[in-house]
């Protein structure tokens, strides 16, 4: 047995390497990829800004020293902070997914790849601010754009075919890997300086998923993303300043992201050929993932549930007034929907409740809609309706639909509702594949998309300035042109 170890210094792994490469050489030319970027940034937005009328959230924003002044600092958009890139990051992202209303990309993982807006937008708008200060140009939206573009890559590439959830891991490694890629770029990070940004952000300790499941689901999960974008700003200016970074971050046996977290067990180790136990690339990066982007156009609830609240919408007409003849309610599903969001059992708050499919089934049932405060504590408990009927739903797989769901050529996420009466009598099975914001359904969606961003736009501003601000979005060339600060500009309170 040998009493000592070879002192080699590896290259960096070459997952590194192929994330730093993209990020570094990639031109985007896909027009779709940009023209969806920009419809993203609506949504992204309006999310926020809709976020900004829940306490909740609020309380967690603002500089932590209050009254600190920060020269040239970011702008949270929909409030007057203007603070550190740091800290703008996580408010930003916070208030972003804090109502889980924002875009989301299911493949082996799952996410929501506009969470790295927090870091891209504190990050453009406080150099921006800078550059000028300085004399020189400041950045515009279309870097914002591409980097929005390229972050959505990273993260949903790598979510393909590696399923961080099945080792107990959050999605959320991924918007820090992400951010951090697309931050140090920003700032003007060399090739050695953007990879030594990435390896720090593999080689740090990753979220645990427990916060997001039964029984122990709650608010961390929309502050997680911030939190994780935050991280990545704060990495991406250590690497700035030369830190060395950890080329091995991955690989390196036994003390490696790999043989550590990327393992469901110490027999893993063992067990699986060491291939198995890496990263898996089902494609080129490029820009599949934003032109593929799922949004969320009606309903503010985890995304495997989409259909479901559709199917439940169509059929509230038919069982409003009949809710107490209903023997039975039956949602046909895919696998990831139950594994993920199908629970029984006491909801102890909004986040419980809109990690729940039977719940976010039951309310637009009852009341034809579902809407953020419908996950509301008050409105929760001035309802006792929705418990009696969220117990008599059954949940059943229809294989078919988790094969179609991880087809790439289809992704659909698809969900089918029947009722049945104590009568004998039931509804038709209402099925629906694919939610409306998904890709296949992309031209009926963009008014939709519009019209939420218009409504959430009249939650902070006054209609003059939503209607100047809505012009400039819906004009891909004046919005790519604009100076990042002027854009953000409009977006202060």
């Amino acid at each position: 047995m040998s009493t000592v170890e070879a002192n080699v210094r590896p290259d960096y792994d070459d997952e590194l390497q192929k994330i730093t490469d993209y990020v570094l050489d990639t031109r985007i030319d896909s027009a779709e990829a940009w023209d969806t970027a920009r419809l993203c940034l609506m949504d992204t937005l309006g999310c926020g800004l809709l976020a900004l009328r829940f306490p909740e959230c609020i309380k967690h924003l603002g500089p932590l020293v209050e009254g600190t002044m920060v020269p040239h600092g970011a702008r949270v958009p929909g409030t007057s902070f203007r603070l550190d890139p740091v800290k703008a990051a996580w408010d930003i992202g916070c208030i972003v997914r804090w109502l889980d209303f924002n875009d989301t990309w299911l493949a082996a993982e799952w996410g929501h790849p506009s969470d790295n807006l927090g870091a891209i937008l504190a990050v453009a708008d406080h150099l921006s601010q800078k550059r000028i200060a300085e004399g020189e140009a400041p950045l515009t939206m279309r870097d914002v754009l591409e980097a929005m573009i390229m972050a959505h890559e990273i993260q949903g590439v790598l979510a393909l075919d590696n399923a961080f959830n099945r080792v107990g891991l959050d999605h959320v490694v991924l918007v820090k890997v992400a951010s951090t890629a697309v931050a140090a770029r920003l700032m003007g990070a060399s090739r050695d300086q953007l990879l030594s940004a990435l390896s720090h952000a593999w080689v740090d300790g990753q979220s645990l998923r427990t916060y997001r499941h039964a029984p122990n689901a709650g608010s961390r999960k929309s502050w997680a993303a911030g939190d994780a974008t935050s991280r990545a700003v704060r990495l991406a200016d250590i690497a700035l300043r030369d830190e060395m970074g950890i080329p091995g971050v991955l690989s390196a046996p036994q003390w490696g992201f790999y043989d550590v977290l990327f393992s469901h067990t110490n027999r893993d180790l063992a067990t699986k050929p060491e291939a198995q136990r890496r990263f898996s690339f089902q494609r080129e990066f490029g820009s599949y993932v934003m032109e593929n982007i799922l949004f969320k156009l009606s309903f503010p609830a985890e995304f495997h549930a989409q259909t479901a609240c559709e199917a439940a919408v169509t059929l509230h007409p038919q069982v409003k007034d009949r809710l107490d003849e209903i023997e039975r309610v039956v949602i046909t599903t895919h696998e990831s929907a139950i594994r993920i969001i199908s629970k029984e059992g006491g909801l102890a708050n909004p986040a419980d409740r809109d990690h729940c499919l039977q719940y976010m089934t039951a309310v637009p049932l009852i009341f034809g809609e579902l809407n953020a405060e419908h996950y509301e504590d008050e409105f929760h408990a001035a309802h006792p309706e929705i418990d009696v009927l969220r117990a008599r739903v059954e949940v059943v797989e229809e294989p078919r639909y988790t094969r179609d769901y991880l087809d790439v050529d289809k992704r659909s996420i698809a969900n089918a509702i029947q009722v049945f009466f104590r009568d004998g009598s039931s509804t038709d099975q209402v099925e629906v594949e694919y939610p409306i914001g998904h890709r296949r359904r992309r031209q009926e969606g963009v008014p939709v998309l519009e019209e939420k961003f218009r409504r959430h736009l009249a939650t902070r501003f006054p209609p003059r300035r939503c209607e100047r601000i809505l012009a400039l979005c819906r004009n891909q060339a004046l919005l790519e042109s604009t100076p990042v600060n002027r854009f953000v500009d409009l977006f202060v309170i």
